[in-house]
C-alpha cells in the first residue's frame, strides 16, 4: 500500500525520493485546453473475431461482456466498432452480408446486432461504429473493387444503418469507408449525400478508415473536406503519430485500429503506452483495438490479439487479460466530450502522462512508465527508447490548484518477479500547495483522478479451460437459432447459415446451407473453394461423418476434410485431408483444400438433389472413406499436416446443404 505524506506519494520504499531524478510538471488550463477526448473502444470484426462468444452459455457470455461494456467494472469501453459483414473473408473468418444479393435484405444474419444491443443494454452512452472490411460479388459487379458504382455501394451501406435502427433500435453514429489501397473522393461524396437524403445527417463519416492519405486532398477541396467528420479515422497502427496535412484539416484525428497484438503482458504494456502517446504524440482522441475480445479458434491468424481471451463456449472458461485493467486506468474516470490539457506530454526519462477534463472541475492524470521491451506491439517497428525511474512533481494550475485530493489507482507489470499487480486502489492522495510527488519506476500505470466511482468488478471464477469435446455432434434442428451461425462453426470463405428447408419435412428439414453462389469482393484472400472449420486444432486421429446435398447439378461438388492447417488469411493455402463427392458422380481426395495434390479418385455416383453420407476416417498415415456406409476407398497414404480443424465445405461458390455433422476423436 502507498502511503500519502504531505505532498509526496512513495511508491517504492526501497529507495529514497533524493535518489531518482526529478523533474516538474505543470498540469494548467488557464491557457486554454487541447482537443476533445472522444474515447477508448474495442473492434469487433475484420472479421470474425467474436464467432465463438456467443455460443458461451449463461452466465459466463453475460460476464464476459460485463468485463469489455459495463461502466466502472472493467474495460468500461466508450465505443463499439463492428464489421458491416460482406461475405468475405477478413481476418480469421467470414460475416454474413444483410444482403447477399442485390434483391436480398436480412438484418438478423450474424452476431454484430447482438453485440451492439448487449453492449447499449450495459452503457446506453456507448458510441457505435460500422465499417465494411468487404462486399458482396454483386456490389463490385465483376470486379474486386467496390468504388466503381458509388451510388450502389452507398446505398449497400446506408441500408445496413437503417436496418440497424429499424430493427434493432440501434443509432449508429458513425460509418467509416475502408480502403487499402487509397481513398475514392468521389464515393465518400455520395456516401455523404446518400445519408443526407435519408435523414441520417447526424451519422459521421470516417474517411479514410486506412490510412492518412486523404488528408491533404480535403485541405484543396472543401466539399470532401465536409462530407468528413473523423480523418484518418484508420491510421492503421500509427504507432502514436500523425501527418502535418492531417493536423491542418482540422477534423478529428483517430487511431480507429490500433493494438493487434497477443494479450499478455507485453500486450498490456503495447496498450498502455499507444493509448496515451497517440494523444501525446499524434493528436488522436480516440483508440480502438483490433480487437474486442479474442473469442476466435487461437490456431487463426493473431490468435488472442484482443482485450481479453473467450476462446472455449465450450467450457465456460475465459481470461480478463491485462489489457482490460489498461483500459480502466483511463475509461473509468473520463468520458467522451472531456477535454484533454494542453499540458500533457512525455516525462523527463521516459514514459508519457495525459490530462483530462470535465470542464466542471474533475481531472483524470493517466502516467505510463512502460520500457522499450515491455511495449512492443506487432505494428510497427518501435524505434529503441529509454526509461529509468524518476521523481516527478505535478503543478495543478488554473482552476485546478483548489484540489485537495486525487485518487490514485496503479498498475505494475513487475516483469523481472513475474508477479503482476493491475487496477490496484490506493490511498488516496492529499495535495498540499496544489502539488504532488511521484517515484515511478519502470513498467508501471497511474491513474490520479477527482473520480470516486472507479472499481475494480469481479465475478466468479469461470470453468477451467478444457480441451474441445472428443465427441462432437449437431443435427442442426433448432427451430429458432438464436445466430444464423451453427455453434462453433468458423466459416473461413463462404457463408453458412441455419436453413429451413421447407421442401423437405423428412429428416433434413433442418439443415445447414452454404448460399454465397459469387466470390465476394475483398482485400483478403478467400480460397476458391468455400470452408467452415471446427474442433481442436491438435486432433489427429479422427472420424468425420456429415450428410451433404448439392444443389448445382452441373459442376456441383461438396466435402468433409480432417487435419485442416490453415484458415482465415491464409486459407487459401490449407492442407489436411479432404474427401470429395461431386455431381458428376466422381469423387477425390487430395492433401489440400485447392483440390491440386490427389490421393485417390473414382467414381462415386453421387449426383445433386439427393442426400448423401460421407465419412472420413484417418489414424496416423492412413485414411479410408465411406459413401452411404460403403468404404468407396481404403488404405490412403496421407502425407502431412499431423493436426489440425475438422471442415465441411464446397468446391466452388455454390449452394450445398449440411446435415448430421459427427467428429469422434481419439
Amino acid at each position: 500500500m502507498a502511503h500519502a505524506v504531505l505532498a509526496v506519494v512513495v511508491v517504492s520504499l526501497s529507495l529514497p525520493l533524493g535518489f531518482y531524478s526529478s523533474q516538474s510538471y505543470v498540469l494548467d488550463d488557464k491557457q486554454g485546453l487541447g482537443r476533445v477526448f472522444d474515447g477508448i473502444g474495442g473492434l469487433s470484426g475484420g472479421g470474425a473475431t467474436s464467432r465463438l462468444l456467443v455460443n458461451y452459455a449463461e452466465p459466463y457470455r453475460s460476464q464476459i461482456l460485463d468485463y469489455l461494456f459495463k461502466p466502472d467494472f472493467g474495460a468500461s469501453l466508450h465505443i463499439l466498432k463492428v464489421e458491416i459483414g460482406g461475405d468475405a473473408q477478413t481476418t480469421d473468418g467470414t460475416e454474413p452480408s444483410h444482403m447477399h444479393y442485390e434483391n436480398d435484405e436480412n438484418y438478423f444474419r450474424g452476431y454484430e446486432w447482438w453485440l451492439m444491443k448487449e453492449a447499449k443494454k450495459r452503457n446506453p452512452n456507448i458510441t457505435l461504429i460500422g465499417l465494411p472490411w468487404a462486399f458482396p460479388g454483386w456490389v463490385g459487379h465483376g470486379k474486386n473493387w467496390p468504388y466503381d458504382f458509388p451510388d450502389i455501394t452507398a446505398a449497400y451501406v446506408v441500408n445496413w444503418i437503417l436496418g440497424a435502427k429499424q430493427y434493432h433500435d440501434l443509432d449508429i453514429q458513425y460509418v467509416g469507408i475502408w480502403n487499402e489501397r487509397n481513398f475514392d473522393s468521389k464515393y465518400i461524396k455520395v456516401l455523404r449525400s446518400t445519408l443526407d437524403k435519408v435523414g441520417l445527417t447526424v451519422v459521421g463519416v470516417i474517411a479514410a478508415d486506412s490510412n492518412w492519405s486523404i488528408s491533404s486532398s480535403m485541405i484543396s477541396d472543401p466539399y470532401l473536406r465536409d462530407s468528413v467528420e473523423v480523418t484518418l479515422g484508420r491510421a492503421h497502427y500509427p504507432g502514436t503519430t500523425t501527418v502535418s496535412d492531417a493536423l491542418k484539416t482540422q477534423k478529428k484525428l483517430w487511431s480507429s485500429e490500433d493494438y493487434s497484438t497477443f494479450n499478455d503482458e507485453v500486450g498490456g504494456g503495447c496498450w498502455a503506452r499507444i493509448l496515451n502517446q497517440n494523444y501525446v504524440n499524434g493528436h488522436m482522441t480516440a483508440t480502438i483495438s483490433w480487437n474486442l475480445v479474442a473469442s476466435y479458434y487461437e490456431k487463426l491468424p493473431f490468435g488472442r490479439d484482443g482485450l481479453m481471451t473467450a476462446e472455449e463456449p465450450w467450457s465456460g472458461n475465459y481470461v480478463v487479460e491485462s489489457p482490460v485493467w489498461i483500459t480502466a486506468h483511463t475509461t473509468q474516470f473520463s468520458q467522451p466530450g472531456w477535454t484533454y490539457l494542453q499540458t500533457v506530454g512525455q516525462l523527463a526519462q521516459g514514459g508519457s502522462y495525459i490530462a483530462l477534463t470535465d470542464g466542471k472541475g474533475n481531472l483524470t492524470v493517466v502516467i505510463e512508465t512502460m520500457t522499450h521491451d515491455h511495449s512492443v506491439c506487432i505494428r510497427p517497428p518501435l524505434p529503441v527508447f529509454n526509461v529509468t525511474s524518476q521523481n516527478a512533481t505535478f503543478l495543478l494550475k488554473g482552476s485546478f490548484a483548489s484540489i485537495k485530493e486525487l485518487q490514485v489507482w496503479r498498475s505494475q507489470f513487475n516483469f523481472r518477479t513475474k508477479n503482476p499487480s493491475f487496477f490496484e486502489k490506493l490511498t488516496p492522495l492529499k495535495l498540499l500547495d496544489g502539488s504532488f510527488t511521484l517515484n515511478l519506476v519502470e513498467d508501471e500505470v497511474y491513474t490520479l483522478t477527482t473520480i470516486t466511482t472507479g472499481r475494480k468488478g469481479s465475478h466468479p471464477d469461470p470453468p477451467p479451460s478444457a480441451r474441445f469435446p472428443k465427441i462432437y455432434k449437431d443435427n442442426f434442428n433448432v427451430r429458432s437459432p438464436p445466430f444464423s451461425e451453427a455453434p462453433n462453426f468458423a466459416d473461413q470463405t463462404g457463408v453458412f447459415e441455419n436453413y429451413v428447408n421447407m421442401t423437405d419435412p423428412g429428416p433434413h428439414t433442418f439443415t445447414l446451407r452454404q448460399v454465397i453462389t459469387e466470390r465476394p469482393v475483398t482485400w483478403a484472400t478467400d480460397a476458391d473453394q468455400t470452408i467452415s472449420v471446427i474442433g481442436d486444432y491438435q486432433w489427429h486421429n479422427l472420424m468425420v461423418t456429415c450428410d451433404v446435398f448439392m444443389e448445382n447439378t452441373k459442376t456441383g461438388g461438396v466435402f468433409i476434410a480432417a487435419r485442416v492447417d490453415k484458415g482465415g488469411q491464409s486459407v487459401r493455402s490449407a492442407k489436411g485431408i479432404f474427401f470429395w463427392v461431386f455431381a458428376d458422380g466422381t469423387y477425390k481426395v487430395t492433401s489440400d483444400l485447392a483440390g491440386q495434390t490427389v490421393l485417390e479418385e473414382g467414381q462415386s455416383g453421387t449426383q445433386a438433389y439427393g442426400w448423401h453420407t460421407l465419412s472420413l476416417t484417418v489414424k496416423g498415415q492412413s485414411a479410408l472413406g465411406l459413401l452411404d456406409g460403403n468404404p468407396l476407398w481404403n488404405n490412403t497414404v496421407v502425407p502431412s499436416p499431423k493436426n489440425g480443424w475438422a471442415a465441411i465445405g464446397t468446391h466452388s461458390f455454390e449452394l450445398a446443404q449440411f446435415d448430421n455433422f459427427v467428429v469422434v476423436a481419439e
